[in-house]
């Protein structure tokens, strides 16, 4: 992209640039290639919604670092109580000398989750850690086994995490024997629903399938917990409606099952609300966050029902850095930032200009199956064609990766990978988001071809 006509986008190197051809060299040497990077090159600087790397080139952002910066990149506001906070401790171990923070964070957790009921609240290092221990709590608190999940859905990539997920490569390939008493329940796909088939029949389809799972797979009463993300991340940001989330949590209840809100990629405004629990109107007995509670630094939490989160005894849960303090000052100033009159309304205007921008490219562009999205977590899915509607995964990475060579940086998704999903930072202004779409529909414009209908 000719640098001169973008504003924010400056790209002056090719990507990879010369320092970032030496770092990938050293990277080669010396990192397994198990992590994988969306973009070939490092980082030098990152403010708001924008990215500048080692060679001087600058990226609009509408990864987030995978859904974790919805508050920026470095919030001034943040960057200043963590500097504070560097002067007094570092950290002394929550379970050796406590700190305040920790309990406040707690108390604001406990307080802005979903339910008015009494809860309680303790922290760990990541998504998956916090998703282990929830179904630790439930098994404690309910004394049974089984765990379901959902098909598509993503929970972490450790053991019983990764157990959880649903999605074969490259999560789970050759990486078994797996978690035991751990079962799959399908998940809405409206899109991909049998032709004829209206949302409404597709949640009662699989809503009925659950009595006959309970027949089939593993009856209720060994059934501890019930986890769900209420929109599918690295599924593909598949939304389900109001009435099958409802309809879960009403099948929990009729068989004392927990039910566990994963909200560690929709939470913190994502969706337009604090949570994303908080559009289908139903409150989760356990709840896990992280990504963008702690605007980049490493923290996680689980907040649930107080007798619940009771059960487990002293020494039962915990780990050395969770809920560090460094952690906690962050959440608690991304917090007070969120909680901000505006800061809400502002992730529904990103979303309803991008969801509008791409129902446009959906009516524009043969390859361009599906546009969904709830808030400011939206996608494109990327097909063959309309009609058949055959995913097309080298199509999606070849979308990516020329957006990111053209300075707009973007993530794929979806259990077929052909899904191309937004989670730029909550703070992002008109303007950058304007420049950004207009990179992705220029490369729209020379991948895809124009619609027949």
């Amino acid at each position: 992209m000719d640098s001169t006509t973008t504003k924010y986008i400056q790209i002056k190197t090719q990507i990879p640039g010369p320092k970032a051809q030496e770092l990938l060299a050293r990277k080669e040497s010396h990192v397994p290639r198990g992590p994988f990077n969306t973009l070939p090159t490092f980082v030098q600087k990152a403010e708001g919604a924008l990215l500048t790397d080692v060679d001087g080139n600058t990226f609009i952002d509408f990864a987030g670092a995978i859904g974790t910066i919805n508050a920026g990149h470095c919030p001034p506001a943040v960057v200043e109580a963590l500097k504070e906070q560097l002067d007094q401790y570092i950290h002394t171990c929550f379970h050796v000398m406590m700190y305040e923070p920790y309990v406040k964070l707690a108390e604001t957790l406990n307080r802005i989750t979903p339910g008015t009921h009494a809860k309680k609240t303790f922290f760990l290092n990541s998504g998956a850690e916090a998703v282990e221990n929830a179904v630790k709590i439930a098994r404690k608190y309910t004394g049974r086994k089984a765990i379901i999940s959902f098909e598509r859905g993503f929970h972490g990539r450790t053991l019983l995490a990764m157990s959880l997920t649903s999605k074969v490569r490259p999560y789970k390939y050759q990486f078994g024997p797996f978690a035991p008493d751990v079962y799959k329940m399908s998940y809405p796909y409206y899109y991909r629903a049998m032709p004829g088939t209206t949302p409404e029949e597709c949640d009662e389809q699989v809503l009925r399938r659950f009595e006959d799972f309970f027949l089939g797979e593993v009856p209720a009463d060994e059934v501890a917990a019930v986890i769900m993300e209420p929109v599918q991340g690295e599924g593909g940001f598949v939304v389900p409606s109001k009435r099958f989330v409802q309809g879960v949590k009403a099948i929990c209840e009729k068989h004392g099952i927990l039910f566990i809100a994963d909200e560690v990629q929709t939470g913190f405004g994502r969706t337009g609300k604090m949570f994303a629990m908080e559009h289908f109107g139903v409150e989760p007995d356990l709840i896990v966050m992280s990504k963008s509670l702690g605007a980049g630094l490493p923290i996680s939490a689980v907040t649930g029902r107080a007798e619940i989160m009771d059960a487990p005894n002293p020494g039962e849960i915990g780990g050395t850095y969770g809920g560090s303090p460094l952690g906690c000052i962050a959440a608690l100033k991304v917090i007070e930032m969120m909680e901000q009159e505006g800061f809400m309304d502002r992730a529904n205007q990103i979303g309803t200009r991008i969801l509008q921008c791409f129902e446009g490219f959906k009516q524009r562009f043969e390859q361009v199956g599906d546009a969904r999205g709830i808030g400011a977590m939206c996608a494109i899915e990327i097909v063959k064609d309309k009609s058949g509607k055959e995913p097309d995964k080298e199509l999606t990475a070849k979308i990516a990766q020329a957006c990111c060579q053209r300075g707009l940086v973007v993530l794929t998704a979806g259990l077929y990978s052909n899904v191309i999903r937004i989670l730029s930072p909550l703070v992002i202004d008109d303007e950058q988001l304007e420049e950004g779409l207009g990179v992705m529909e220029k490369v729209l414009e020379e991948l895809c071809t124009p619609s027949q209908a």
